[in-house]
């Protein structure tokens, strides 16, 4: 399965990383596998574990430690047409919630494939383990969210990701799935028009590998620290993005960033912590500064036949679950986030820039402490605040992009052979805006489509398998050790601060022509600034040099980010343009697609037209 070509008294163990010897600039390590798994959330454990069962031989490859994923963050559960708190749900009405909440800009064949599939998928977690939360009955229990007609979320109190990766990392290990920790892939090699392995390098010594393998499946999830204001940590560098359209594969939809309605405002140090949607599935309302429940005067017309028109039908639903109208806080995220934002610029803000999440007054302390254990803990311990007695102080925060490596529905395979993308870094599943609950099973539902997919094209190529070009390993070498032989240059640190800053104010929430242009003359200097920047000190224990690698990353997508945000001359779903500020129906027939251009140091824009929906489908939504 491995082989390692090492220095005098070198080499790593694949689980631990653990280095055997401090030379910064020893040997290299080359590993043969059948199929290599970029990133060890949801997505990419569940894709490994496809492959595995499927025969390959299988890696996974993570930037941070395992178990460390953010899929941890997706607190409310996972959205499932189970029907056991509604028996009158099925997978045709979340399919058309899903494509209803993406404005039907998603991919028809992945929206039908993630409602059927979720289900079983959700069962499946359950045998291997999973202890979710339960009915009266002894089923699984199902929440409320936005944007789902019914409740529909399998959750585990607010705790749901969580216990997602505690369970498919448990089975993964029992598997003997082997495991790189701490190591980041910087390059995809091709051989011709096909994948033929992967360059990376350990975290710690600095010390480079070589992965051969025709299969490589991206799960690197998505791009939060190109802003300054996020609940994504430190890894979420748009890694997947790039290493696709360096290998010339295309994104789709990348306009498209949600910002999650809730997020911390206070203290600074948590700002842009995540404050899940289960707040208010579980019957938190918003105020705004002056005490008003102000969600009732941003209700679209689309959504008034499914949510209260008075405060007291909204008080009575949670009383009367047979009257299926929903409360206002439970809109799509992208409609909630723009009623936010409009409250804050009107001056209605609270005195640290947000508005009022406010659940204690509408639920009981020991209701809260129940269901809403983390979320009673994280106030309470990062800022001093009793949810169960006080409001919390709340405001978006950039958090998922829609956006990601174009990939075919059935297989998730790339336009480049033996590459795959599942997760947050994979596009169209979502169109213009994801519901809440979505995101679990999306990465369980297409990380065990492409962990199949991948180990049986693999196992298709025989013994003609692509072969890694050594002149390619040289050249990734070079380019990842260029931050080091720069002199005078500048700190990467420097130009990610005003990146993100730059990405905050002008290709945030609400967006304008002018900002967005200034943006991208702002994104070409960085560009250039990044081209000298230099990293002090040696491979070992560098985060300077970690971030310099990073930064490129971040870069292509922001720019993608923008040069499609100013194209789209429209606002829908997580695009929201002031100087136009409603849908155009003829802006709702196609997506934009970026890849690099030919000299690789640019952004290309092409419309595409959206595949054409079966007769059977489009019947859902008469």
């Amino acid at each position: 399965m491995t082989t390692t070509t090492n220095g005098p008294g070198e080499g790593r163990h694949p689980m631990t990383g653990n280095a055997m010897s401090g030379e910064a600039r020893g040997g290299m390590e080359r590993h043969t596998y059948d199929v290599v798994v970029v990133g060890a959330g949801g997505a990419g454990l569940r894709a490994a574990i496809a492959a595995h069962d499927a025969g390959a031989r299988t890696a996974i490859v993570c930037k941070s430690l395992l178990g460390k994923a953010h899929t941890v963050m997706a607190e409310g559960g996972i959205a499932a047409a189970m029907g056991n708190r509604w028996p009158e749900d099925n997978w045709e009405v979340h399919f058309r919630d899903t494509m209803r909440g993406g404005k039907m800009l998603n991919n028809w064949r992945m929206a039908q494939l993630h409602a059927q599939e979720a289900p079983e998928r959700v069962q499946e977690l359950e045998d291997w383990g999973a202890l979710f939360d339960r009915t009266e009955d002894g089923l699984i229990s199902q929440r409320d969210f936005g944007g789902h007609k019914y409740a529909r979320l399998a959750h585990v109190g607010d705790r749901t990701g969580l216990e997602m990766i505690r369970t498919l990392q448990q089975r993964a290990v029992s598997l003997g799935i082997d495991v790189f920790m701490e190591c980041t892939v910087t390059d995809v090699f091709k051989d011709g028009g096909r994948v033929s392995g992967a360059f990376a390098y350990w975290r710690e010594s600095g010390r480079f590998i070589v992965f051969d393998a025709p299969s490589v499946i991206l799960a690197t999830g998505g791009i939060g620290k190109s802003f300054k204001v996020t609940s994504n940590s430190w890894e979420y560098t748009g890694d997947g993005h790039a290493l696709a359209m360096r290998a010339g594969a295309s994104l789709i939809n990348m306009e498209f960033v949600q910002f999650h309605p809730t997020g911390m405002v206070w203290p600074p140090s948590v700002k842009g912590l995540l404050v899940t949607e289960s707040v208010r599935g579980d019957g938190g309302i918003l105020k705004n500064s002056e005490g008003e429940r102000f969600m009732f005067d941003y209700i679209p017309e689309f959504f008034r036949a499914e949510t209260a028109d008075t405060v007291e039908e909204a008080d009575a639903w949670y009383e009367d679950k047979k009257n299926n109208r929903r409360p206002p806080e439970l809109l799509p995220r992208d409609e909630v986030a723009r009623a936010i934002n409009s409250e804050i610029k009107a001056g209605r803000g609270t005195p640290h820039g947000g508005i009022y999440l406010d659940i204690a007054s509408r639920r009981s302390p020991e209701f809260i402490r129940k269901r809403l254990p983390s979320m009673y803990h994280q106030f309470k311990e990062l800022a001093d605040v009793d949810i169960t007695a006080e409001p919390m102080e709340i405001g978006p925060t950039c958090h998922y992009v829609m956006g990601g490596v174009e990939v075919d529905a059935d297989t998730q395979e790339s336009a480049v052979t033996g590459l795959y993308a599942v997760g947050e870094c994979s596009g169209g599943m979502h169109g213009s805006n994801r519901l809440g609950g979505n995101s679990l099973g999306d990465l369980l539902v297409f990380g065990k489509r492409a962990g199949e997919h991948a180990s049986t094209y693999a196992a298709s190529l025989g013994d003609a398998r692509p072969q890694v070009d050594e002149a390619d390993v040289k050249a990734a070498q070079e380019s990842a050790l260029a931050p080091f032989e720069v002199e005078g240059g500048e700190n990467p640190y420097s130009i990610q601060s005003d990146l993100q800053q730059s990405m905050n104010d002008l290709v945030g929430i609400i967006r304008t022509r002018t900002e967005l242009e200034e943006s991208l003359g702002e994104i070409e200097a960085f560009k250039e600034r990044a081209r000298t920047m230099v990293v002090e000190g040696h491979r070992q224990y560098n985060p300077g040099w970690h971030l310099a690698l990073d930064l490129r990353n971040m870069l292509v997508v922001s720019e993608c980010i923008a040069k499609a945000a100013l194209a789209r001359e429209e606002s829908r779903g997580g695009h929201t343009r002031d100087d136009f500020p409603g849908p155009d129906p003829a802006w709702g027939t196609k997506n934009l697609v970026v890849t690099l251009d030919a000299a690789g140091t640019g952004v290309e824009l092409h419309e595409k037209t959206l595949p054409e929906m079966p007769d059977e489908l489009k019947g859902y939504f008469a």
